[in-house]
């Protein structure tokens, strides 16, 4: 795999994420953080989006799919998150971090990240 990467940085959406029963009363800000390792070269010598993993599609997925769900832990969002990186077969592997603002006293905030890649493909023969 290539050292190529798409970066989505902050991107600051709203759901229901806590396990006390005050915590989901209502949304609560998230700050997501991505990173896509994908093969850019095709793209960055055509100059065509159809090359690429179109970073406007995933982050439309991603605010339909985090508003509109419930979690109980950060683990779990960053579960779907990711899985949602990896529906596009463009996409190799990922790391996805969520950070929960204020879920901590005296830290800005608390977050998880995980990092998963495609298994490569096993090699049929000698």
């Amino acid at each position: 795999m290539g050292s190529d990467r798409i970066v989505i940085s902050d991107l600051s959406l709203r759901c229901v994420i806590g396990v006390q029963e005050w915590e989901r009363r209502t949304r609560q800000e998230v700050l997501i953080n991505i990173v896509l390792f994908a093969d850019l070269a095709g793209a960055g010598a055509s100059d065509r989006i159809e090359d690429t993993v179109n970073y406007r599609t995933l982050g439309k997925r991603l605010v339909a799919m985090v508003e509109a769900s419930t979690f109980q832990l950060v683990e779990a969002l960053a579960q779907a998150v990711m899985e949602l990186c990896l529906d596009d077969p463009r996409v190799q592997g990922a790391r996805v971090r969520v950070e929960k603002p204020g879920a901590l006293r005296f830290a800005r905030s608390v977050g998880v990240e995980i990092e998963r890649f495609r298994e490569a493909p096993s090699r049929i023969g000698p």
